[in-house]
């Protein structure tokens, strides 16, 4: 055990009137990073008087388009967490805002990385959503999170290591192309939903996105999360999350901007759990064929 104990780093910070201890661990063998934050298992689940997200509320006094703000409950240091608004409308979804609306969110997303990625360890900025209840998201005002790492985590590492690009020809799991950007469903994916969404010309941060270009993405991703919504005539529960380069960018010269979505779900209300054999080996047995999700999301985008 002393190899496991030896790999052990250790944070206490004081948030929210509690003291936080995290601690950063290492399987020893396989190397699996993990991070320990007891604390959080006391933090509120839901609401209890109205949505702390609606104007009004504990966390957005003020009326606002898009607010960001530190996260009460940090699963890292304080200050490297931070929670971001879409929008007022509590029922609102990322499809809902329209292009005007994303473009916003698009515009805080930047700002927010590049103050974060200026913090002395903001060297991997990571954006991303949880949506639904099966998703464990416990406030359905539309919103999302940006964690600041203070390393590269290691699955955006092999990714960047092993030269990440928009495959050139999808075939019958292209579900879109629109002024320079493609959607498609994963060649091999663990999920039953599992997208792609990136620029055919290499761009490796967001704050190398242009105004034209975030004019497409915004269109892009307008039309994607309405049709996923429309796919099971629910909404649907998914998480997104966008790979970009470090602050160290010059050092992983091969990134390529891109944004994963992935669903639970196979069907309306009926997720695909990942069992003790897909776990246990990391060989996973997805029963829905990317292609025909492909076919689906083009259909509804016809």
């Amino acid at each position: 055990m002393s190899a496991v104990i030896a790999r052990v780093q250790r944070v206490t910070s004081y948030c929210a009137g509690v003291i936080m201890t995290r601690e950063i661990r290492r399987d020893p063998y396989l190397d699996t990073p993990v991070h320990i934050v007891g604390a959080r298992q006391n933090r509120p689940n839901l609401p209890v008087e109205g949505c702390p997200f609606c104007v009004g509320g504990l966390e957005a006094p003020e009326p606002y388009d898009v607010r960001a703000f530190p996260n009460r409950w940090p699963a890292l240091e304080d200050g490297y967490c931070e929670v971001v608004l879409y929008s007022p409308v509590h029922d609102a979804t990322f499809g809902s805002l329209g292009v005007a609306g994303v473009s916003k969110v698009v515009d805080l997303w930047k700002e927010r990385t590049s103050a974060l990625q200026q913090l002395p360890n903001g060297e991997y900025v990571l954006i991303f959503e949880n949506r639904g209840a099966e998703i464990g998201a416990t406030i359905s005002h539309p919103h999302g999170q940006i964690y600041a790492f203070d390393h590269v985590p290691p699955r955006q590492a092999r990714q960047i290591r092993a030269q990440w690009m928009p495959e050139e020809d999808p075939g019958d799991r292209l579900v879109m192309e629109h002024e320079g950007w493609r959607v498609w469903t994963e060649y091999a994916s663990v999920h039953p939903i599992s997208l792609r969404i990136a620029p055919r010309k290499r761009i490796s941060h967001i704050s190398d996105i242009e105004t034209a270009i975030q004019q497409a993405l915004s269109e892009v991703l307008v039309k994607i999360f309405s049709a996923l919504d429309a796919l099971f005539g629910t909404p649907l529960p998914y998480m997104m999350w966008i790979n970009q380069s470090p602050r160290t960018r010059n050092d992983w010269p091969d990134c390529w901007f891109n944004f994963e979505i992935i669903s639970p779900w196979r069907s309306a209300g009926v997720p695909r759990y990942i069992a003790a054999a897909e776990v246990s080996t990391e060989e996973y047995f997805n029963p829905v064929d990317p292609a025909e999700v492909a076919m689906r999301l083009r259909t509804l985008l016809s």
